[in-house]
């Protein structure tokens, strides 16, 4: 019966504005695979915890805000935590979106992407369903990505492959934090790995904040990026030019 999964779901936000077009009712999954140095949801990353809830739960505390997503042009952002953790809850959830007329995104970086047979056909059945992928490229260099997130970025640029070559749509972003994802060459690598996507809608440059730091502290965790300041303008701008986001912006 659709909307009968369960998903582990961290938090809601009814309001949210920086996650897709218009306002969003943000829905943050538990679980991730990555452990990014700049992180501000660390309280999201274990996995098998946070709150099971039906699709169709999180639906019908998410619909009676339609209103405001209408005015907008506005929907439901499934953000976490990675939500790719979370297909059949996702196909469910988005599912009754659809069905109701709103918009529907996924904010992911793809991390647990899979070419599996079991992965690729519940994922064809989600894309089906979905409108937006907002897609977080953190590092284009395969050493320097790894030593960030402990993971390879191999699976999050076959992920990108993969929704090119279903046509859909997707937004780029990449988080600008100094030493570590500002390399003019890193970011000129990612251009042009970003070029060969003809789906990509948008390209968005992510400066690096420190807002996410105390929950680090709250969880006992030493913060990696400690004495790291958010960029500078100038470095800002040459991001921005290098990654060429006005042309898609």
């Amino acid at each position: 019966m659709t909307g009968s999964a369960i998903g582990r779901v961290h938090s809601v936000e009814s309001m949210g504005t920086v996650d897709g077009p218009g306002i969003r009712f943000i829905v943050f999954m538990q679980g991730c695979l990555l452990r990014c140095q700049f992180c501000h949801n660390p309280d999201t990353w274990k996995i098998g915890t946070g709150t099971e809830r039906t699709a169709q739960e999180v639906f019908y505390e998410a619909i009676q805000y339609k209103e405001f997503w209408d005015a907008s042009g506005g929907g439901i952002t499934v953000s976490g935590g990675e939500p790719l953790l979370h297909l059949d809850f996702l196909i469910d959830l988005f599912t009754l979106c659809k069905e109701a007329g709103v918009h529907t995104t996924i904010d992911s970086c793809g991390g647990c992407f899979s070419r599996s047979p079991k992965f690729i056909d519940k994922m064809d059945r989600l894309l089906a369903v979905t409108d937006l992928i907002m897609l977080d490229i953190k590092q284009i260099n395969p050493a320097k990505h790894r030593e960030l997130t402990t993971r390879p970025n191999a699976p999050i640029l076959d992920f990108a492959h993969y929704l090119r070559d279903h046509e859909q749509p997707i937004w780029i972003r990449h988080v600008l934090i100094p030493t570590k994802t500002d390399d003019p060459q890193d970011l000129t690598d990612l251009n042009t790995f970003i070029e060969t996507l003809p789906n990509v809608e948008r390209v968005e440059v992510l400066p690096y904040h420190t807002m996410g730091v105390y929950k680090w502290k709250e969880l006992g965790l030493e913060y990696p990026l400690e004495g790291i300041n958010a960029p500078e303008s100038p470095v800002v701008e040459m991001a921005n030019e290098l990654l060429g986001t006005a042309k898609y912006n």
